[in-house]
């Protein structure tokens, strides 16, 4: 079995797919969806970053694939409705890097509010501007943040705990924590926020959320951070609000196009301006978080691959089945039609095969089913259930 780790995922990863007796490939950039096409032909496992993407047609190049690790939060940059088609498991690790970007965030306020990239631009300049003009605490001023998923949350709790006060807007009904207050709307949220923070997933209808209406709507000299998804905001209306003076500052952690490759060319309309802070996509760059994703998305892959288990799948039914080392198992991915288990359990029953554990779950159009049985299934009773128009596949583990 062949891995292929992309975009400079963590070593710990390639460790623990060898240590399962994978041969994997691991190379520092991305591929385009022609290269990585042409790469997939006996490739079992796919990893990638958030810099890669994951087509219907590269789906299709890659016959022997079995699952791919995004090894990030988001999936955005994999379609999971082909995936699922297709019978390809796809992971992530949704928690991994949570503490890194809510770091990154919290030290951007901090630099923005103070204007610490002017100040230490221009001492690298060589000029010495001892001022406080445009400096300020940040104790007791409001943190908006949309949305309050996992990042959202942290960035609260610790914000709070910093003396910023928090407020938060989310389409879904969330919880506040500790003494943070929900608002009705985005733009209740940004007329009252010092601070806007956006914590928003990559589903299209995030694209565009944030334009020149809602940079209008937030306060005079407020400032502005995105650690979520390039395609969330406006970068040229960002850039007239920061030049107009609207906004003191802002943070960019994600564009729209990213280089695809350490070193290449990045451009934006950002560049160069006052108190703007651009990172290259590093909120949860850091060992730490790298090692964790690396670990995590790699066990789930390995996994899938050893026991057929789909637990945090974010394609296909979540099936967990607590392993017996003395059983024979077999995975059945197939169309959600109702019926099927019964007709999987009297094929078993007619073969005189006992069934010792079994779990099923649906998601969409695809169920499925690992079954644990005391002895082999024989291959008659396995070409049977394979031959079965509801069937997308069958895999089976030995004891």
């Amino acid at each position: 079995m062949k891995a292929l780790l992309l975009e400079n995922i963590h070593p710990v990863a390639a460790d623990a797919l060898r240590a399962r007796g994978i041969e994997v490939d691991a190379r520092s950039g991305s591929l385009s969806g022609a290269e990585l096409a042409e790469a997939l032909p006996g490739v079992s496992l796919l990893g990638i970053r958030s810099n890669t993407t994951v087509t219907a047609e590269v789906l299709d190049a890659g016959k022997d694939l079995l699952a791919v690790g995004c090894f990030c939060i988001g999936t955005n940059q994999v379609d999971l409705p082909a995936a699922a088609e297709r019978g390809v498991a796809v992971f992530n690790a949704p928690f991994s890097n949570t503490r890194s970007v809510v770091e990154l965030v919290l030290g951007e306020i901090i630099a923005l509010v103070r204007r610490l990239p002017e100040k230490t631009a221009r001492m690298h300049e060589g000029v010495w501007d001892k001022s406080a003009r445009g400096s300020h605490e940040f104790r007791g001023r409001t943190l908006g943040i949309v949305g309050y998923g996992n990042i959202g949350t942290q960035l609260s709790n610790i914000a709070e705990a910093v003396g910023l006060r928090v407020i938060f807007y989310d389409t879904q009904d969330r919880l506040a924590h500790g003494n943070a207050r929900k608002v009705g709307s985005l733009e209740a949220l940004l007329a009252e926020a010092d601070v806007v923070s956006l914590h928003v997933d990559g589903r299209p209808g995030n694209a565009g959320l944030f334009g020149a209406e809602q940079f209008a709507a937030m306060k005079p000299r407020s400032i502005f951070i995105n650690a979520s998804r390039g395609m969330v905001i406006d970068d040229e209306a960002l850039r007239e609000n920061i030049l107009s003076g609207h906004l003191a500052g802002a943070a960019i952690d994600v564009f729209p196009i990213e280089p695809k490759a350490q070193g290449d060319t990045f451009s934006s309309p950002l560049r160069g301006l006052d108190n703007v802070i651009l990172t290259p996509h590093v909120g949860g760059s850091t060992q730490e978080a790298q090692e964790e994703i690396g670990h995590f998305v790699a066990t789930k892959l390995t996994g899938f691959v050893d026991t057929g288990v789909t637990a945090l799948s974010v394609d296909l039914p979540e099936v967990a089945l607590p392993a017996a080392p003395t059983a024979f198992r077999m995975g059945y991915l197939h169309e959600n039609t109702p019926g099927v288990l019964a007709g999987i359990n009297q094929i078993l029953l007619d073969s005189g095969v006992n069934v010792v554990s079994q779990a099923l779950s649906t998601r969409g159009e695809r169920g499925y089913v690992l079954t644990d049985t005391e002895a082999a299934v024989p291959e008659e009773t396995l070409a049977e259930l394979r031959r079965s128009p509801h069937t997308v596949w069958l895999r089976t583990w030995t004891p």
